[in-house]
Formats: structure tokens, sequence, C-alpha cells
């Protein structure tokens, strides 16, 4: 059975399957996800050093390409890996992650080498994750996208035609860093009053805690408080809603998308989010033409199919969702989003496959 090799790696985790084809639907119907036909997560070993999650990931492939041999009577076609940090995709180099602690690793011909020559595509966690939700989660058969996953940070991937914009210099999709309360709270990025600083996974726990005088509370927590109609719960969860809605005007004033995917822990709480979200945000908008606001559809395996999906666009020659990062540059101030232990694809977030975190 025709198959590729699918690695999604986190901070402490990584997640791997070995993905079917997509299988075509009657009618011109927008394909469904390819199918998982094995799946298998493995700890990357970080507390050992940058050198030792390489060969995790390296022997952790190795393990899938024999795996698929013995199983499915053939080698995989392709291998698609979707990593954090600063990547650039056109050469195949993780070019940096603060949580992983590499720099410049040429990651794409180590894979394929440990492969015996299968063609490697090297994805960003977050824009491979928003790859999955455009073209066979919630975005499916539309043009145009925009994916928003809540953690620990907020993030966001730019869908066109089946694919994701990186930008330039790799950074497109950084909604987390639009100002929305100027001279606010810090962010680790320089600025102050970063969306992510107060709408994030993150950011609602830490208001929760200090409202409610609960130091363990979290956002999950605020959330169940508010549906019991808790005053404190309600102040904050709609401060942070205010503060999203902004954001994310901002965003589809920029953008146009037909449809705007909310994915994250945040995004768990369900109609309790997305009611006063999808209110919040049709109240801003004046020209603009407001965009179907819809969960993520694909949760903890968006990665992995992410990863699956550009491995077969190797294959079938489909153009590629990213372009340059350029490898020459520093790391942006401040960690990385993606690196945040409680971003959507980081591996000790809640809503990722490996985890305690918040992401595709």
């Amino acid at each position: 059975m025709r198959h590729v090799i699918a690695l999604d790696v986190g901070g402490t985790g990584m997640k791997a399957a070995l993905v079917g084809a997509e299988t075509a639907l009657p009618g011109g119907q927008p394909p469904g996800p390819p199918p998982l036909l094995y799946e298998a997560r493995r700890a990357t070993g970080r507390e050992r050093g940058p050198d030792a999650v390489v060969e995790s990931i390296l022997d952790f492939a190795g393990e899938l390409l024999a795996y698929g041999e013995r199983h499915f009577g053939e080698s995989a076609v392709a291998a698609g890996v979707a990593v954090p940090g600063i990547v650039d995709a056109e050469h195949g180099i993780a070019t940096y992650s603060a949580n992983l602690g590499w720099r410049d690793v040429p990651m794409r011909q180590l894979l394929s080498e440990r492969l015996r020559g299968v063609p490697v595509a090297l994805g960003h966690d977050v824009r491979t994750g928003g790859l999955a939700e455009g073209r066979v989660g919630a975005g499916n058969g539309t043009d145009r996208f925009l994916f928003v996953p809540l953690g620990t940070g907020i993030a966001g991937a730019i869908g066109i035609d089946g694919r994701v914009e990186p930008g330039a210099h790799g950074f497109a999709g950084e909604i987390g860093h639009i100002v929305v309360r100027p001279g606010g709270i810090e962010c680790p990025c320089g600025q102050r009053g970063c969306l992510e600083r107060l709408a994030s996974a993150s950011a609602v726990s830490l208001a929760w805690a200090e409202a409610s005088g609960d130091p363990e509370a979290d956002a999950a927590d605020c959330a169940k408080a508010v549906e019991s109609g808790d005053a404190r719960a309600l102040a904050v969860w709609h401060e942070a809603i205010d503060a999203l809605a902004d954001g994310l005007v901002t965003a589809l004033t920029l953008l146009d998308p037909r449809v705007l995917i909310i994915g994250g822990g945040l995004a768990e709480a369900g109609e309790t989010l997305f009611v006063p979200l999808r209110a919040a945000v049709q109240k801003r908008v004046t020209f603009q033409k407001l965009p179907e606001i819809v969960p993520a559809a694909l949760g903890d395996t968006a990665g992995c199919l992410g990863a699956g999906l550009l491995a077969w666009d190797l294959v079938t020659g489909t153009a590629q969702t990213t372009r340059t990062t350029n490898p020459t540059e520093p790391p942006a101030s401040g960690p990385h989003h993606s690196d945040h232990p409680d971003h959507p694809d980081h591996p000790d977030h809640p809503d990722h496959p490996h985890s305690s975190e918040v992401s595709a």
C-alpha cells in the first residue's frame, strides 16, 4: 500500500504516522483527511541536548520506514516533518529552535540519508497544522482561510488556494504579536499590549488565577465558571474576547479570509467561546466581509496530517506550501510562539497529542 511518513516534532515529544493517499469523493467534493495507517509517539530526549534530539528524530523515521516495509510491503514514497521555531523550508534547514536548542540543522538532508533516499519535505509546525485544517479539516473546500490556534501564545496560518503563505522571511501569520492594547502588558517579543498577552489560553489562565484567588486555576476553569454565571469569570472572559476580536478584525481587514478557523486549548470551550466571539467580531466590522468563524476540526492529528500532506505534495508535484526563511537572520527577540510550552503545537500544551498543552 502506498504511503508516506509524517513526523510532528514538538518540544518534548514527537507524534508520527504512516499516511495513506487522499481518496477522491464523488460529485467533485473536496477529499477528506487521508487515512492514518499507523501512529506512534516518542520523546524527543531534549534533556540530552540538540544532537540527541536530531538523532531521536532520525531513529524514529527509520523505525517508521521499516514498519511500512514489513506491514505494507513497500517503502514510503516520501516523508514530511514539521518542526518548531524558525524554518528554512526551501533549503530543508531547521534554522533555530529555542526549545530544542538546535541551530542550522540540515534536517531534510539528514532524514533523506537515513531513509535511503526517500524525498523529504520540511515544514513549520503551525503552518503545517494550518495546512491540514485548511485543506482537509475545518476549511476543507475553501480558497482562503486563516487558522488561529489559541495556546500559550497565539499563532496563525494564512491559507491561499490549498497552500499556506510563509511570508518573505517565514514570519507570516504572527497574529499573536498584533498590538491591540498599546502600552499594555509587556510581551517577550519586546512590544507591549500584544494580542497573545491578553487572549491566549495562558493569558486567560493567569487572569483567572488572579481574579479567583486560586493559583492553580486555568482557562478551562474560567470557562466553566463563565458557564455557571460567575461575574468575575465573565469579566475575565469578555476582556479576553474583546482583545481577540480586535486582533481578528485587524487580520481579516488585511487578509479577507472566507473562513476563520480557531483552534488551541481555548477553543475547547466550544460555544462558550464562539458565541460571544462571533458577536464581538460582527460588532466591529464595518465594510469588511464577515468570514465564517468555526472551530478547528482535526485536534491533535493536525500536525501529522499536515506533514503527510507535505510529503504527498512532493509525490504529486503540488506547489509547496512554504518558501524561504532567511537562514542567516538572527532569531526574533524573545521566544518564538511555537516554542512556548503552551502553544498548541508544543507537546506540553493541553491540545497537543503528546502532552499536557494548549499548534495544528
